[in-house]
């Protein structure tokens, strides 16, 4: 899976400063003891959803050295609760120590991508956009946008998620410009004039004025050129709703700028996405931040199976590997 995708691991994950304490000090007691058998660990989770953070994962243990063997489900396959996602053999001392990121990773990047499916599969054949950046730490910002790509999003707005995922980045303008250079349309014509010609021109036309009323100036002022409008009502004013897309979408194509699409962002979720369909509003796609970005992580358990080929679990757990054929040998 080396396909050069390299995810910006912090050194204090490499040595261990990260780890829960307890896997340092398993380390000094099994050095003391010369202990350092040939173990296989199963990884699995607690609930249903999409499986993802196996890249860094396996970024992870080969820049810390390891030399075992990893086996996994690829990035983005349906995982039941209980069914093992990661199979790792290979000597305890190359990979004990980095249990807590591992299924960290696994937590975190499998919570926003399944939830970044749950927002595809309600927009249905509608292009979402995943914009959470500003929801989360930036040290995982581009793990939460590449996540929500892994999950069905055609883009998202970090470079660094599109770097990890081969996209480009999305998004054109916030509310500050706007309200620096103080009217929407002048902002719009020095963002043509700026702004590289293989940027989208669409245009936030929420801020100042009446959206329709914006969008028709917008739309007169470029032409050709406006790719769409963004709609990005506050809830203050009631957010966005059906029936202002079909004003905007309307009174654009009724002054003959049917080629304007017309975006929607700003709390958006599933269900507001599935209104909108239900409503037949003409939205030609969406911007998702919090419902991805916020998604919980789903928990995983690393539980070693097997010691020097013996079956062995704890109490509860059934000992031996599950050894899944759904999984393929990544290391």
């Amino acid at each position: 899976m080396d396909d050069g995708i390299r995810f910006p691991l912090l050194p204090q994950v490499l040595s261990g400063e990260t780890a829960d304490v307890y896997f340092i000090r398993a380390t000094e007691v099994l050095g003391a003891l010369e202990l350092d058998p040939h173990v296989g660990m199963e990884i699995f989770p607690n609930k249903p959803g999409l499986c993802c953070g196996v890249r860094e994962s396996l970024q992870l243990l080969s820049e810390a050295g390891f030399d075992g063997q990893l086996w996994a489900l690829a990035e983005g396959d349906t995982m039941s609760a209980g069914e093992a996602v990661v199979e790792i053999f290979g000597r305890y001392s190359t990979f004990g120590l980095y249990e807590t990121a591992i299924i960290g990773i696994l937590a975190s990047e499998s919570g926003w991508c399944t939830a970044a499916r749950e927002v595809a599969d309600a927009a249905g054949t509608v292009p979402v956009v995943s914009f959470g950046a500003r929801h989360v730490h930036p040290n995982v910002a581009g793990q939460m946008d590449y996540a929500a790509v892994t999950g069905g999003c055609i883009a998202c707005s970090t470079p660094l998620g599109a770097a990890l995922t081969a996209t480009e980045s999305s998004g054109t303008m916030p509310h500050a410009l706007l309200l620096i250079v103080g009217d929407t349309v002048d902002t719009a014509r020095a963002f043509h004039a700026a702004v590289a010609e293989s940027v989208a021109r669409i245009v936030l036309v929420d801020t100042f004025q009446d959206e329709a009323v914006e969008s028709l100036r917008v739309a007169a002022a470029l032409g050709e050129a406006l790719h769409g409008v963004r709609l990005d009502t506050p809830r203050e004013r009631g957010g966005v709703t059906p029936g202002l897309v079909k004003e905007v979408r309307a009174r654009l194509d009724r002054a003959g700028f049917r080629h304007v699409r017309i975006v929607v962002s700003g709390g958006i979720t599933p269900d507001r996405i599935r209104l909108f369909r239900e409503a037949q509003a003409p939205v030609d796609s969406f911007g998702v931040g919090s419902y991805i970005s916020g998604a919980p992580g789903i928990d995983f358990t690393a539980d070693i199976r097997e010691i020097e080929g013996r079956p062995v679990a704890k109490r509860g757990r059934i000992p031996g590997m599950q050894r899944s054929s759904r999984l393929d040998r990544l290391l």
